[in-house]
């Protein structure tokens, strides 16, 4: 069975859109102005910034106005507790399964957050496994990230294909192991020139589609 990694937040699932969801019901509920939302997301950068450094910065500026546990629930379940999966996307990891395809989620992050976004959308259901960044002691990029994926389910990585949105982690980590890959761009150019994915889609759904239809 032909291995599909596939990333989680922004690829799967619509991760950003979920926080800022969080981010504007935790200004409202302060009453904090809403034209704080942009600081918030730009301070957030796509989740990329480290979890303390974002506690830190929103911290420091509503130390009068929002308690410290608030702040912290927000950064820890507002995203996972409004990520939804998108009904094309959970189509096509029914395609890909029922053509013989093994899939596995291979995210950054913390195990406790993730997890909780991968049951909250159902891809607990939809997928044969996952690894977590966390977890595995390595990050996407690093190989071990990987080769953790394809042992999580037993599935050798010849013939693998990675999906995501990242072009570092994502993309540069398939091109160090010489497997194929499809950038899931969100509306983003490539400018990467040391490198390239092996095909460029708009969303996940897309991406898995055109893998299924792939020569293996």
């Amino acid at each position: 069975m032909p291995l599909l990694m596939l990333d989680l937040d922004n690829t799967l699932i619509d991760r950003d859109a979920a926080f800022r969801a969080a981010v504007a019901a935790f200004l409202a509920g302060h009453r904090l102005p809403d034209t704080d939302l942009p600081w918030v997301m730009a301070i957030d950068a796509g989740g990329y910034t480290a979890r303390e450094e974002v506690a830190a910065a929103m911290t420091d500026r509503y130390r009068d106005t929002a308690p410290f546990e608030a702040i912290h629930a927000l950064l820890d379940h507002g995203a996972a507790d409004r990520v939804v999966l998108r009904d094309s996307s959970r189509e096509a990891l029914e395609r890909a399964q029922a053509d013989g395809w093994t899939c596995v989620i291979v995210t950054n992050g913390r195990t406790v957050q993730q997890e909780a976004k991968i049951r909250h959308a159902g891809l607990d259901r939809l997928v044969q496994g996952w690894v977590i960044s966390e977890a595995v002691g390595r990050k996407k990029p690093e190989p071990e990230m990987f080769h953790a994926a394809a042992d999580t389910v037993g599935v050798p990585l010849t013939g693998a294909w990675v999906v995501g949105d990242s072009p570092h982690a994502d993309i540069a980590g398939a091109n160090a192991l010489g497997l194929r890959s499809v950038w899931v761009s969100n509306g983003q150019l490539w400018v990467q020139e040391s490198y390239r994915p092996t095909h460029v889609v708009e969303d996940v759904a897309t991406a898995i589609n055109y893998v299924i239809g792939a020569a293996r």
